[in-house]
């Protein structure tokens, strides 16, 4: 699901594609045994603090869908991939977490401030809301940004959204029984993608606590674990065929 999506990273060093921008290269676990993370809530209460400073005021129960990725560049299919999730999963925003770059590739993506303000320049949207999160709280893996973000917003409801080739490898993520078991996660594809993204791994774990397609506008009060599939059809264009292009990476040539 690479259209409408960027190209990011395997822990290995090696392209993945992907549709939504939800897997980053930091969450491929392989060949190691899962070790849960745990957070000193108490220790980190000074970071939580630093890393709010900046962070917008969200009120108690408000329902917020998190899109993390590179976004080298952000585009047009981010921004419809963000609008349906608005309209199909009863989020009140969508969060678009720009992540770092990789430390194990010698070419990283373009400068953290650029891929910002594109990200703000293509998604103009009232409830929408471009976010340094990541690099801010120093986190590297999707668990680890997720509780850091529930200590900072202890009342919010957040939704992970992913693509159903995200969803294909999502056994392979840290921790992801956990980040199963404490958010949603809403799953966007194209109608072909529902056959592959079935069959997941994930999918069949956790079977019993989909819901249908027609319940999905309930993911965003659902209490995890809880996920949903609905099919969206994608726009034809992704980040790594702009790379290819030349224009966006011109704009950083010394």
């Amino acid at each position: 699901m690479c259209q409408g999506g960027d190209s990011l990273w395997r822990a290995q060093g090696q392209s993945a594609s992907f549709g939504l921008c939800g897997l980053c290269w930091r969450d491929i676990w392989t060949k190691k045994k899962e070790r849960p993370m745990r957070v000193d809530l108490g220790a980190r209460a000074g970071q939580n603090r630093r890393m709010k400073q900046g962070l917008p005021y969200v009120p108690d129960g408000r329902v917020i869908g998190l899109l993390g990725g590179s976004f080298d560049p952000a585009h047009k299919g981010h921004v419809h991939i963000t609008r349906e999730a608005l309209k199909r999963f009863g989020l009140d925003e969508v969060w678009w977490l720009v992540s770092p770059g990789n430390p194990l590739k010698a070419e990283g993506p373009a400068p953290m401030a650029a891929r910002l303000a594109r990200a703000r320049d293509v998604m103009q949207h009232p409830r929408v809301k471009i976010s340094d999160f990541e690099q801010r709280a120093g986190t590297r893996y999707t668990a680890e940004t997720l509780r850091a973000l529930m200590a900072v917003y202890p009342k919010v409801r957040f939704v992970w959204l992913m693509g159903a080739d995200n969803l294909a490898q999502f056994d392979q993520w840290r921790d992801w029984r956990w980040i199963m078991e404490h958010v949603p996660v809403g799953v966007l594809a194209r109608p072909e993608e529902r056959l592959r993204a079935r069959g997941a791994t994930a999918a069949d774990i956790y079977r019993g606590f989909r819901l249908q397609s027609r319940e999905s506008h309930a993911l965003g009060q659902s209490v995890a674990p809880a996920w949903c599939f609905v099919n969206v059809p994608m726009r034809d264009i992704s980040s790594s065929d702009i790379r290819a292009r030349g224009a966006w990476l011109r704009l950083f040539a010394s």
